[in-house]
């Protein structure tokens, strides 16, 4: 709460935190390809996280397209790109060092429960049905993309240096994006929501930017805990993620 009442008193144009977030994510993925490049390794990741990465950004993507082509089909173009590229490394190139045991959390266990909201609660504009569906799958899938890399952590316990990074990124990201959306709302005194449609979908949205950034808040605070403490390596204590 303190930061989002930082953020609305330095930053004037709040749109600006939604190109934040992507800038800060294509940070983290650009420390993903540091990782695989260098370090030749692509232990602790979650290719399972990767796979539903690219799924929500094929989709955004299509919907960008087909309803509102601005900076951020670019940006999500980009972003596409680089995390086909990082599964194709986890699959091929680097698949022995992949920690396939570990990375053992079922993503039907997340898509179908999207689909099926997608499908009862999506956006009232006056698009067609196929676009509002799709649109709703994308920000739904996006807030919980990243619970495959969390059961990966959850499972070593152990965390490497880039592997943190790159998690915590997609913290901020989440957060920025949460904070674009919170920050919105009340600089248009709740109008935003309104023009989002009516009914149950513009408070979905909300929430889907609430529980993605309280998904990855637990993480964070054990990752800056540790940055402090000066440690290369961040354990996980039990109940963790």
């Amino acid at each position: 709460m303190t930061t989002l009442v930082f953020l609305r008193m330095v930053v004037h144009d709040h749109d600006n935190l939604f190109v934040a977030a992507e800038a800060v994510h294509a940070l983290g993925i650009s420390v993903l390809i540091y990782k695989l490049t260098k370090e030749k390794t692509c232990a602790g990741l979650s290719l399972k996280s990767q796979d539903l990465t690219a799924l929500f950004l094929a989709v955004r993507l299509y919907c960008s397209f087909v309803m509102e082509f601005d900076i951020h089909t670019l940006l999500d173009s980009a972003t596409l790109a680089t995390t086909l590229w990082v599964i194709y490394m986890i699959r091929f190139n680097l698949k022995s060092s992949y920690m396939e045991d570990k990375d053992n959390f079922k993503i039907y266990y997340v898509v179908i429960p999207c689909v099926v909201l997608s499908l009862i609660i999506h956006p009232t504009t006056q698009h067609h049905i196929l676009n509002r569906i799709s649109w709703a799958f994308c920000v739904y899938l996006e807030a919980v993309s990243v619970l495959p890399q969390l059961r990966v952590m959850q499972n070593t316990k152990i965390v490497e240096p880039f592997t943190a990074h790159y998690v915590f990124a997609l913290g901020v990201a989440r957060f920025l994006s949460c904070a674009h959306w919170v920050l919105q709302v009340l600089d248009t005194q709740g109008r935003l929501l309104t023009a989002l449609g009516y009914g149950l979908w513009p408070p979905m949205v909300l929430l889907s930017e609430i529980v993605q950034t309280f998904i990855l808040a637990d993480f964070c605070y054990y990752y800056v805990k540790s940055i402090v403490g000066g440690q290369l390596v961040l354990r996980l204590p039990s109940g963790v993620v």
